[in-house]
């Protein structure tokens, strides 16, 4: 595989983006940004490249692709929310932009709430999957909608499902994946970005959905 310089990162001015931002420069990796809001935009540095835009406008986000290897989006709904279609909407840009400058790689995060094939959830993942579909019913729909719509492409593409995100540096507890259900309560921000990061090598789960989250150390 060839090594990754330069990834294109939607979603890297928002809660958990900004750790996986911090953790990729610190591995030297290059990054061109996606900024919506000027005000929001990270200080300057030698390996960041801005992009203004949002993921509603294909133009930026074809900008954004452009001499990249790899796009990583942590793409939440925000503050206020975004429309409940922003999910399947960036990832229909993402995948054109990737058809047109032969990019292969894309790895994004979601809820635990979107269905595989290859499920065995838990009781407990259960619940938190219908709770979703009761009270966020939109966007629940859209999130699945880009997992469907990531199986019918052929870039090379992870899902990553995560439950609570805690917003710390704590690397205190292991990692544990898992394609069938959900390991944990809860993954830890700088983990999450460990692990997005590592995705960029590592194949062990291309064109899968992985859940992840940490675990008390046996």
């Amino acid at each position: 595989m060839k090594k990754i310089i330069k990834v294109a990162l939607i979603g890297g001015t928002g809660k958990s983006g900004q750790y996986l931002v911090k953790r990729l420069l610190a591995n030297g990796i290059s990054i061109k940004l996606l900024v919506r809001n000027i005000d929001h935009a990270p200080d300057s540095h030698p390996l960041i490249e801005i992009v203004f835009g949002n993921v509603h406008d294909s133009a930026a986000i074809h900008q954004l692709v452009k001499g990249c290897e790899a796009i990583i989006s942590t793409l939440g709904l925000g503050i206020p929310p975004s429309e409940p279609t922003i999910f399947s909407q960036s990832t229909r840009y993402v995948l054109q932009a990737m058809r047109r400058y032969g990019v292969k790689r894309y790895i994004l995060i979601t809820g635990l709430n979107v269905d595989s094939v290859s499920d065995q959830k838990s009781m407990q993942t259960q619940q938190a999957t219908l709770w979703m579909k009761m009270h966020y019913p939109l966007s629940t729909a859209d999130k699945q909608l880009e997992y469907e719509l990531l199986i019918k492409s052929s870039v090379d593409w992870t899902l990553v499902r995560l439950p609570k995100i805690e917003l710390t540096n704590d690397h205190g507890r292991a990692i544990k994946v898992s394609l069938a259900d959900c390991p944990g309560n809860a993954i830890t921000a700088i983990d999450l970005a460990d692990f997005l990061i590592g995705q960029l090598e590592d194949r062990s789960y291309i064109r899968q959905a992985p859940f992840i989250a940490n675990i008390q150390h046996l």
